[in-house]
């Protein structure tokens, strides 16, 4: 958990720089990036954790009858979990380019003007988290690289010319 944050905006930063350079950033520039991104990155942890155990929590209470709402707040709870997740992956594909707190803002800026994207990413995630589910644990890595680059393909789509990334080199 300490080390997630940091490799998944390490990894999408290389995916960021990949799709503009048409070239994989050097390994010593990831490793900068990826000791950049650790303090930022555990806080982000933290954050994505604390919010996934609420919405698994509320979600299980629903369904067990523990709380009124029944099947309509069951399936508000998940589609609200679902935009959360959607919204997170707009922040992470916009961290690859900017600090954290700016990217947050950039991402809260897309979803309000482009709701249609964060259903997008959200829908990439579920079906990403459903294969993840039904493949081999060895290959879960494997398309953890394609949902990054899936997310970032995702977000270059319909928009302009992309600055330049963090990763340069």
């Amino acid at each position: 958990m300490i080390t997630a944050g940091a490799a998944l905006l390490t990894a999408s930063r290389a995916v960021e720089h990949y799709l503009s350079h048409d070239a994989w950033p050097s390994p010593r520039r990831l490793w900068v990036s990826f000791r950049q991104a650790l303090l930022p990155g555990f806080a982000a942890s933290v954050v994505v954790a604390a919010l996934a155990a609420a919405v698994v929590l509320d979600l299980f209470a629903l369904r067990a009858g523990r709380v009124p709402g029944g099947a309509p707040m069951l399936v508000v709870v998940a589609l609200a979990g679902l935009a959360a997740a959607g919204l997170g992956g707009l922040v992470l594909v916009s961290a690859a380019r900017r600090r954290l707190l700016p990217a947050v803002r950039d991402a809260l800026r897309t979803a309000v003007s482009h709701p249609g994207r964060v259903a997008a990413t959200a829908g990439v995630l579920a079906v990403a988290g459903t294969l993840a589910v039904l493949i081999h644990p060895v290959l879960v890595p494997v398309m953890l690289g394609h949902l990054l680059f899936a997310l970032h393909v995702l977000a270059r789509r319909n928009t302009g010319p992309v600055e330049a990334t963090a990763i340069t080199g």
